[in-house]
């Protein structure tokens, strides 16, 4: 049992995190991806309520990569369905023709998030946030 509590939990605590902290989060979920990655699992679902933290005695955060309901197995042929959460999901998962690769783009709008604080694609409705992410545009704001 992991007593820390969600990633999303601990970025509305803090507001956003350290470089350092922020690195130490990413590398551990990035070790995450690459194991299930070697297994042929795609998670397809990254995001802070996807991964609990689990606060050592020294304060540093480890991480866990949790529900893998929309995980699935790939080979050499694209993944068509398009799954995941508007804020995480990869351009390319909506134009139904991605592979695993697009777990490593939610990672990267997770760091985005852990150092300013706000997602880097916004909006008022999912389908906003969609819109902004197929536009790939974005400018770093940190309102810390």
């Amino acid at each position: 049992m992991v007593e820390g509590g969600e990633l999303f939990e601990e970025i509305q605590r803090r507001g956003n995190f350290s470089e350092k902290t922020a690195a130490d989060v990413i590398a551990q979920l990035l070790s995450a991806v690459a194991y299930c990655h070697e297994r042929k699992i795609a998670h397809r679902d990254l995001k802070p309520e996807n991964i609990l933290i689990e606060k050592t005695s020294s304060n540093e955060l480890s991480v866990k990569v949790i529900d893998f309901g929309t995980a699935h197995a790939f080979n050499a042929s694209k993944l068509k369905a398009t799954t995941g959460t508007a804020y995480y999901i990869a351009p390319e998962v909506l134009q139904k023709n991605y592979n695993e690769k697009c777990d490593v783009w939610s990672c990267g709008v997770i760091l985005y998030i852990l150092l300013s604080g706000t997602p880097p694609f916004n909006g008022r409705t999912d389908e906003e946030i969609l819109q902004a992410v197929r536009r790939t545009r974005f400018k770093y704001y940190s309102k810390y």
